[in-house]
């Protein structure tokens, strides 16, 4: 090996062993070791828990809003978040074990009310959970919102927006995401 990549994942390494235990200090549920380059995590920390060998790669952000509750995110093991990703919860965002999120992914668990009367900004968050089941993998780009369940096995395709569950695996692309295959 080039002895400047060998100084490259030694720096990488200590860096997120690091960020391990600065996570973990503020309160990060981690059980075990957790691959994390320069990830964001900016509040509410006790809310997250991480299983061990996942891996978060540069630009990810865990953002967890209102009041403070346990598991509000929960990435199980052998997931990878690609860069640029993030999980927007309000309620809860549960990733199941060996998942692949793409790169410039977001995942959200609520959206503001959009009644008549007072402005959008206004008015109260309207949330309901989100769940990737086991070995789901999210291409680049892809958006899903409150209330989807992504069943185990199931592939959605590159800028797909996921607006309802998607079933076992099952193939779905486009805006709104469509099935257009199987993986059965």
């Amino acid at each position: 090996m080039n002895p400047l990549h060998l100084i490259v994942r030694l720096i990488n390494g200590t860096s997120s062993r690091a960020r391990n235990m600065w996570f973990g200090a503020l309160g990060v549920r981690l059980t075990g070791y957790v691959w994390m380059h320069r990830v964001s995590i900016p509040r509410n920390w006790s809310d997250i828990l991480i299983e061990k060998g996942v891996s978060l790669d540069d630009g990810v952000v865990l953002l967890c809003s209102g009041q403070a509750k346990a598991g509000k995110i929960v990435i199980r093991e052998g997931t990878y978040l690609n860069r640029q990703t993030m999980l927007d919860a309000h309620e809860r965002i549960e990733i199941g074990r060996n998942c692949m999120i793409g790169p410039n992914c977001y995942l959200t668990d609520a959206n503001h009310g959009m009644k008549a009367g007072p402005p959008v900004s206004q008015q109260p968050m309207e949330s309901k959970p989100v769940i990737l089941e086991e070995g789901v993998w999210l291409g680049a780009g892809v958006i899903v919102l409150k209330g989807v369940t992504i069943g185990h096995n199931a592939v959605v395709g590159a800028g797909a927006v996921v607006t309802k569950d998607v079933k076992a695996r099952t193939i779905v692309a486009g805006v709104p995401a469509q099935e257009i295959g199987s993986r059965k």
